[in-house]
């Protein structure tokens, strides 16, 4: 059946529902449009799924929220957990309320009882209330930091942290199965009286969350000499994080916080950025100078689901610099390993864990503390799933960790990256650096001197529609086939492909590399630089990752330049 067969199917399908079919014909002129929205399904992967809200098997909408949760439902119940029901969350985009709601009734419907948050709250909350609550799953409606026009679904496994492959797999097979006319939700008033709805208000997880947050602190003391003198701006860019980080940092004693106030409430427009990405360090244009106004040193924002953490911090002359995800990992396990050194709770087994595509200079620092560093697949129920693993096991113990994308966990009631941790963490470090008398960017300099300069770049290349899925797996393909000898005159000493698994050296040694497959090709360099390529799971984009590492910071950034304008060529 092709894409035209599939549109006139949802107008005949959804005839009953006026908006719908109104929504639908408004397109019957726009083949490119009706191809887009119906040449495949929106897919659900291990990030759930995400995509552009509108009506159409490829677009975020309710049709599509009660699939999902249908399949979710078959799945817990064929594992036998679905007796232990659901937690649910959504955060401030457009629908994600309904969305919720939706999600709810049809695990009502099903038989599987839903714990629904009475109000947004963000994406960490949520995977501390699985836990918390001894539910079978989670699932939060968000589209993280993507553009307002987008919303996404993602589920969580009993262990708090997303789904893993096998599991994502096995709930795609359900969702496949089933019609979307199969998929109808219980009333509500139904569902509240049978108890399969239950409404999770203000005390029932947020007190032990962020009571537990505050348990993450590592230097106490020192957070209540120097927190009523340190000067905050933070902005949770419409978003959810509002009230935890809020509360967390004056129940610390941190009462110079300043918020952002054309972004301090839930707006699902987000109405003051293109996308509300702390990545992005165009999302603190309002914040820089409101720092500038208050006298802040440190600037640092959350994104819609409070699950990354951007910074800005200001060095010795006045000036802020906007940080990447790297170095505020590295700023942020420093602080972690520091902390416990000096009061003695640095562990012999410790182990920290990043991504793939984040900086080598985490392991620098990890390994002058003794701590033995892991790497695993982007994604970071990836990091979740060695937090369980060292819990089951008992051979090390979590420190800390981190992804480039401005995901940070030092705890492990949480199992992904959690924007309010990284606020205490953050806190705390500008703390130490100002009775130190110094800066958190004095503190990334003197890193740098002792470490090595890494420089790090991300180039995403935007491919969508039909055509750009095509173009994605074509550029994945002719690499793979004709892998390059060099790039920018550094020899490619190994090539690892985390599809087949296996890690080719230049002189043809292979060795496999023990993690699941993912469309990932990274390219090891000479003088520990390197390149990574991957298809992003959650946006219709190609990422390159370039990381060089060099005597001297001039030096480290006119070889990343280098080398990104070499490795872009194999995008083309």
């Amino acid at each position: 059946m092709g894409y035209r067969d599939e549109y006139e199917k949802w107008l005949s399908m959804f005839q009953n529902d006026a908006e719908t079919v109104a929504e639908l014909k408004s397109i019957s002129g726009d083949e490119k449009e009706i191809e887009d929205r119906f040449y495949t399904e929106l897919s659900f992967g291990t990030a759930g799924m995400r995509g552009v809200i509108g009506m159409g098997m490829n677009r975020m909408n309710v049709y599509n929220v009660r699939r999902a949760t249908k399949g979710l439902a078959l799945y817990l119940k064929a594992e036998g957990i679905a007796e232990r029901g659901v937690t649910i969350a959504y955060d401030s985009r457009h629908f994600s309320d309904v969305f919720a709601k939706q999600a709810a009734l049809t695990l009502a419907a099903n038989g599987v009882r839903a714990y629904l948050f009475d109000a947004l709250r963000p994406v960490p909350v949520l995977s501390y209330a699985v836990r918390h609550l001894n539910a079978a799953a989670g699932i939060v409606i968000t589209a993280s930091h993507n553009p307002p026009q987008y919303n996404g679904y993602k589920v969580y496994a009993e262990d708090g942290a997303q789904l893993g492959p096998e599991a994502a797999a096995a709930v795609t097979g359900y969702i496949r199965s089933i019609s979307y006319t199969e998929c109808q939700p219980m009333p509500e008033e139904e569902a509240l009286s049978k108890k399969l709805l239950v409404i999770i208000g203000n005390a029932e997880v947020d007190d032990d969350y962020i009571a537990m947050i505050k348990q993450l602190s590592l230097r106490p003391e020192l957070l209540k000499e120097e927190g009523p003198n340190l000067r905050i701006v933070y902005t949770p860019l419409h978003g959810s994080g509002n009230v935890p980080v809020r509360r967390m940092l004056s129940e610390l004693g941190v009462s110079h916080v300043t918020v952002v106030k054309e972004q301090e409430l839930p707006d699902g427009a987000f109405p003051t950025v293109t996308a509300p990405n702390p990545e992005d360090p165009a999302a603190f244009k309002l914040a820089i100078p409101l720092a500038d106004e208050v006298g802040a040193t440190v600037v640092f924002g959350t994104d819609p689901d409070c699950d990354r953490m951007g910074v800005a911090v200001r060095d010795q002359q006045g000036v802020f610099h906007t940080l990447t995800g790297n170095q505020i990992g590295c700023l942020l396990l420093h602080h972690v390993l520091e902390s416990r050194r000096l009061n003695g709770t640095l562990p012999k087994n410790g182990a920290a864990v990043k991504s793939i595509v984040s900086t080598e200079m985490a392991r620098a620092i990890a390994a002058d503390y003794g701590v033995t560093f892991f790497d695993v697949l982007t994604g970071f129920k990836f990091i979740g799933e060695k937090i369980q693993q060292f819990s089951e096991t008992g051979e090390y113990t979590f420190l800390f960790g981190f992804e480039e994308s401005f995901g940070y966990l030092s705890g492990t009631s949480v199992r992904d990256k959690d924007g309010v941790n990284a606020s205490l963490l953050l806190t705390e470090a500008a703390c130490v650096a100002m009775a130190q008398k110094t800066t958190l960017y004095d503190e990334l300099q003197a890193l740098y001197r002792k470490y090595g300069y890494y420089t790090e770049k991300v180039i995403s290349v935007t491919l969508p529609g039909k055509d750009g899925v095509t173009k994605m797996k074509s550029i994945m393909a002719s690499l793979r086939e004709n892998a390059p000898k060099e790039l920018a005159g550094l020899k490619v000493l190994a090539v690892r492909d985390y599809l087949k698994g296996t890690r080719v050296a230049a002189d043809g040694q292979q060795d496999a590399l023990n993690t699941p497959p993912s469309d990932v090709l990274y390219f090891e360099l000479e003088d520990s630089n390197w390149i990574c390529i991957r298809p992003s799971g959650t946006e219709p984009k190609i990422k390159l990752y370039v990381n060089t590492r060099a005597a001297s910071a001039d030096d480290s950034a006119a070889l990343n330049q280098q080398l990104a304008q070499s490795a872009q060529a194999l995008l083309a």
